[in-house]
């Protein structure tokens, strides 16, 4: 039988015509008809053009890890009868040596606090993040980065960068002052 690369069978267009083509790839041997490797394939591709030697490939990601302390207890918003939402700040450090100093050696030690702003809108998470995150919790949060715009109190435009969180994991008891 014949082979061919995934890049090649995909830039070649050959997705429409699959009776003999086999994938020499992580798949090896599958035929690229059966229908599972044909849904496989077809994930990576966006967009067909009508000339047959132009696929686009495009495959795009909005993710996002931290894990830092939280600065300020959650608030619950709920904005023109939509859907609540958790709000509360995580900080993040960055540290790093200044100058040609080694480790072993003294050196200057430099940090720098990013504040982020987590909405979480799930609403399992959010009733839970709510109820146990406090401030000085550390946490790790997985999720997406949303630009928006809003309208402020004085008319000015301004725009505002959060963190859609899709999961939050809860590494200590930081900011926790019950006892069970």
């Amino acid at each position: 039988m014949w082979r061919r690369p995934a890049w090649q069978f995909l830039r070649t267009g050959l997705l429409r015509r699959c009776s003999w083509v086999f994938l020499s790839s992580p798949l090896l041997g599958h035929d690229i008809c059966q229908p599972q490797v044909l849904r496989q394939l077809r994930q990576f591709v966006r967009h067909e053009s009508d000339t047959v030697g132009s696929l686009v490939l495009e495959r795009s990601m909005n993710r996002v890890q931290l894990l830092g302390r939280v600065g300020q207890d959650p608030i619950m918003r709920q904005v023109d009868g939509r859907n609540p939402v958790t709000i509360f700040s995580l900080a993040t450090n960055e540290m790093w040596r200044t100058g040609d100093s080694d480790v072993t050696q003294g050196g200057d030690i430099s940090q720098k606090t990013t504040w982020h702003r987590i909405s979480v809108f799930r609403p399992g998470l959010r009733d839970v993040t709510y109820q146990y995150v406090k401030k000085g919790a550390r946490l790790y949060v997985e999720g997406k980065i949303d630009y928006g715009e809003y309208t402020d109190k004085n008319n000015v435009r301004r725009q505002a960068t959060t963190i859609i969180a899709d999961n939050v994991i809860f590494l200590s008891d930081g900011g926790m002052k019950e006892k069970v």
